[in-house]
């Protein structure tokens, strides 16, 4: 079977940008939003849904939002939306921190529908009205627009006949369907502004899928099902090829609708992660399938007597076995193991009896072939059928890193495990697995095609379960647990309690203030902290023990005529809250600083400052304190008339 994987497959300029951005802010530890999923693809979407982004779906949530850093999508936002993640408060500081991920040639069409509305023309969209590409270009028009799909939505447009139009497409609409709908409303009469803004990697996709699809027996089209491009790519090779199968990923193709078709092409959506594009290619091709199991070019397996012999000689990487035969057997390294570069001297001697199995008669030298690893392989293939039926867990080093996954050696037999079931979730880079002795299971078992795929996935989700329901089971409100630093946010850091993760929130970080979690906690770490709440699977921490509170024993410490000592913590125009003990804030009032009048703390305070004062009130129940320093400045003037008077 011939495999042919387009050129043009997977992530587009724009959708690769965007993606990258998300996940390298995401590295930075900020909270992160995208206004709608950053592309039409849910293994993706989930990816960053675990490592804590969040997707914003309307502008009441958008308003709802305190802060953090949004990512605007690929397909871009309505000027609408752009100006409200743009406000700033009463003090000039903005509310957002914008990350704009739209794609530029998206940014283009924004700019020609808001400059040619404000010209006056009346603007036209040839795409999908539905699509969230097309609902933020009709945001950026003065007075409105009008959006056809097909040739069904022309009455939609009712204009007078010379008026002055301006069209534009979705950037991944199909360019033959534009070309059609332009030609029909240019004999309209109008006064049109034709634009072509279909992006030039849309139509290179599209042609080479329409090329590929004619060409081939049967087409595979991988990508999202909410992926508007990808839909049309399926359109596309559909109407060239009736055997076009869209998937999402490995998992929804049936190989068995391929054992009659000759040539296959494959090509996938510009929100289709190159991982799954290599996992399906991998996994069609059966010589890209042979390569991943033995990356070595080997001599075809015939049907072979087995024997059995003594060894007679041997070398760094050949054995000679005298096998009763007129001619000696000869077992090379490459036969012998798949284990590189073994010194075969240190793993057989003379004098041991070998069983091997005949690959040639005659190798060409007039000596007898054989393979010892291929029968080896033959038991270990028995050993794997039945952990394959008993769905036995097995444990082994892993042999090579490859493309698409991991290749592993039991008893000489190579199992695959494919990058997606390598781990519960993506990975990018699987060379950390190097070396690594790792289990799994087997999946499936075709000794015929040579095809053993293992699952590590299922373990560790399996593994996940069961100490969560353990956990679960053992942990109650109040109770004290210990646990690892997961990662940190602006908000608060996660911490791994060995089965699910519980969220110390930054405003029970401490009695006191904690201003930015990063400087308190790093990943890695071991925190002690109790369980405040417990909600279904979430859990709340806090490190704000009761026995710690500075306010159990504050009545009588901070009773009023008591001097204190503190720091300033922070200023306002009307006074310095002086921290006295962390958790213990008191009010400086501005009149109290000095008997002298003063404008405002920051003219004499410093944040930091460390302040000697006068307790003059004290609510424990609204747990408020009040200072004065004026109050410990001795009466001179008072004294002075005093004495005048006398």
């Amino acid at each position: 079977m011939d495999i042919t994987l387009a050129d043009t497959a997977g992530f587009c300029f724009g959708v690769k940008r965007a993606v990258e951005t998300v996940y390298k802010e995401v590295n930075e530890g900020k909270q992160v939003y995208t206004f709608g999923p950053i592309i039409h693809n849910d293994e993706v979407v989930n990816d960053l849904n675990k490592l804590g982004v969040q997707v914003i779906h309307s502008i009441d949530e958008l308003k709802n939002l305190s802060g953090g850093t949004i990512i605007i999508r690929s397909h871009g936002v309505s000027k609408e939306i752009y100006d409200i993640m743009n406000q700033t408060d009463e003090n000039g500081k903005k509310k957002f921190e914008i990350v704009d991920a739209t794609c530029p040639f998206v940014l283009k069409i924004h700019k020609i529908v808001e400059e040619q509305s404000a010209l006056g023309r009346k603007i036209i969209i040839i795409g999908d009205e539905k699509h969230p590409e097309v609902v933020g270009i009709k945001g950026w028009s003065h007075n409105g627009s009008i959006i056809i799909e097909n040739v069904n939505d022309i009455d939609k447009i009712c204009l007078s006949k010379g008026e002055k139009v301006c069209i534009v497409a979705q950037t991944t609409f199909n360019y033959k369907n534009f070309e059609e709908l332009v030609e029909i409303i240019s004999k309209k009469g109008y006064d049109i502004l034709v634009l072509n803004t279909i992006c030039n990697a849309t139509e290179e996709r599209q042609t080479e899928a329409r090329k590929l699809a004619k060409e081939s027996d049967a087409m595979i089209v991988i990508g999202g099902k909410q992926s508007s491009n990808t839909r049309k790519l399926y359109e596309i090779s559909k109407k060239e090829c009736e055997n076009t199968y869209y998937i999402q990923t490995l998992s929804d193709l049936d190989l068995k609708l391929f054992k009659s078709f000759r040539s296959v092409g494959i090509t996938a959506g510009a929100s289709t992660p190159n991982n799954i594009i290599k996992e399906v290619h991998t996994t069609m091709s059966e010589m890209s399938f042979e390569q991943l199991l033995s990356e070595e070019n080997l001599v075809t397996i015939h049907n072979g007597e087995v024997v059995e012999g003594k060894v007679i000689s041997v070398k760094e990487d050949e054995i000679v076995l005298n096998i009763g035969y007129k001619s000696d057997g000869i077992i090379t390294r490459n036969e012998y193991t798949n284990t590189p570069n073994v010194d075969l001297r240190t793993v057989v001697q003379e004098g041991d009896t070998m069983t091997a199995k005949v690959l040639k008669v005659n190798d060409g030298d007039g000596q007898v072939l054989l393979t010892y690893k291929r029968l080896a392989a033959e038991k270990g293939s028995k050993r794997l059928e039945e952990a394959f039926n008993n769905k036995e867990v097995l444990k082994a080093k892993v042999a090579n890193v490859l493309d698409g996954g991991l290749s592993v050696i039991i008893d000489e037999a190579r199992i695959f495990i494919p990058a997606s079931l390598v781990s519960d979730s993506y990975e990018k880079n699987l060379e950390k697995y190097k070396d690594q002795e790792i289990e799994f299971v087997i999946s499936e078992f075709n000794p015929k095609r040579r095809r053993v795929i293992g699952d590590r996935k299922q373990l560790l989700v399996a593994k996940k379960q069961e100490l969560q329901k353990e956990l679960f089971a053992k942990i109650k409100v109040g109770d004290v647990v210990e646990g690892t630093v997961k990662n940190v946010t602006d908000f608060g850091a996660f911490i791994d309690l060995g089965g699910a993760d519980g969220l110390l929130h930054i405003s029970e970080m401490s009695w006191g203030r904690v201003e930015n979690p990063k400087k308190v906690f790093k990943v890695g770490e071991t925190v002690k902290a109790f369980i405040k709440d417990i909600q279904g699977e979430k859990i709340a921490l806090s490190l704000k023990f009761p026995e710690e509170n500075p306010w159990v024993n504050a009545a009588e410490k901070y009773a009023v005529g008591n001097v204190v000592t503190g720091k300033v913590a922070r200023m306002t125009d009307f006074g310095a809250f002086i921290e006295l003990v962390p958790g213990v804030d008191a009010l400086l009032h501005v009149s109290q600083i000095s008997k002298e009048h003063i404008e405002k703390p920051a003219d004499v305070l410093k944040v930091g400052q460390e302040i000697t004062a006068k307790i003059v009130d004290f609510n424990n129940d609204e747990r408020k304190i009040s200072l004065s320093v004026k109050a410990l400045e001795a009466p001179a003037v008072e004294e002075e008339v005093t004495s005048t008077e006398e």
